[in-house]
């Protein structure tokens, strides 16, 4: 008996569709704004990875003589009020705005994982208590709930990526358990079950599988939402802190005070801010379409 239970597992679990990546390059292909999108996001994490050798000048360099000097050949985009090299800068925060927003959607979604897996498997008075924390935590507006965790905690990059981390968790969990849920009525998961499977394993083996699309379609959009949260922190004074080149912090301490005389100083952060921001949820849409059944079979 049991040996016929597991055959029907192992029949339940063999992939009837085509693989992730190659439905990930199949949706590339049908659709340009999917193909641009991957494009720039390359093009953003090589300029974070190579910042030291892409950018013309040393960031934190000052030239008084040549302040406010418009973009030309040697200044693409520019100088600041100090002489500091605006394209070099702007280079620089690619890197920073990366890094937060990696390591915070990444800190974010692997906490709402496990509380969804947690929620959806084992219900009751487990996912009475977390949900109704998480109801708590999404009550309060994303960014008023970051701004208040920096400003409790102290304003710097580190503590901006935590409170992005905690912004994203409520979400993350939700989707997580509705996935969880629902992956505990197909008939592997009660098969497993039913021929003494340990939790664990039916988990990490039966269920886990079937939430991994949609959290990595969740996260990859929530990639620009975290750059966008960083960027509003560090304009508010409350996340990265001078000198250190940030995108939001170029628009603050630079570009609303200089806004009429040089308007290259808030032009060219802002469109680092927008271009990275479209790009990650282009490509979550992309993500979206190629890994969601519904989709992919209309």
């Amino acid at each position: 008996m049991a040996t016929v239970t597991e055959r029907v597992v192992s029949i339940e679990e063999a992939p009837v569709v085509i693989s992730r990546t190659r439905a990930l390059l199949a949706a590339l292909r049908r659709k340009p704004l999917g193909a641009a999108s991957a494009a720039l996001l390359v093009l953003i994490v090589f300029t974070a990875i190579f910042a030291e050798v892409l950018a013309p000048y040393d960031p934190l360099a000052t030239r008084p003589e040549i302040r406010l000097a418009a973009p030309s050949w040697e200044h693409p985009f520019g100088t600041d009020d100090i002489g500091r090299d605006v394209l070099s800068r702007v280079i620089y925060g690619a890197r920073i705005s990366l890094w937060v927003g990696l390591l915070a959607v990444g800190i974010g979604t692997a906490a709402g994982m496990i509380i969804g897996l947690l929620c959806g498997y084992c219900e009751g008075r487990v996912d009475l208590i977390f949900q109704r924390v998480m109801d708590a935590v999404q009550a309060i507006p994303g960014l008023l709930l970051a701004l208040a965790i920096v400003s409790v905690l102290r304003p710097n990059t580190t503590n901006a990526m935590l409170a992005i981390a905690i912004v994203i968790i409520p979400g993350n969990s939700r989707i997580v358990r509705g996935a969880v849920m629902s992956a505990k009525q197909n008939r592997y998961v009660e098969a497993a079950q039913a021929i003494g499977c340990r939790h664990p394993r039916i988990i990490l083996s039966h269920i886990l599988p079937n939430v991994t699309a949609p959290i990595l379609v969740i996260a990859s959009i929530w990639l620009g939402n975290a750059i966008l949260i960083e960027a509003t922190l560090s304009f508010l004074g409350v996340g990265t802190q001078p000198p250190t080149p940030s995108w939001g912090l170029m628009l603050s301490s630079t570009g609303r005070a200089f806004m009429e005389q040089a308007p290259w100083l808030a032009i060219f952060p802002g469109l680092a801010i927008s271009l990275a921001v479209l790009g990650f949820n282009l490509f979550g849409d992309t993500l979206r379409d190629a890994w969601d059944p519904k989709l992919r079979r209309n």
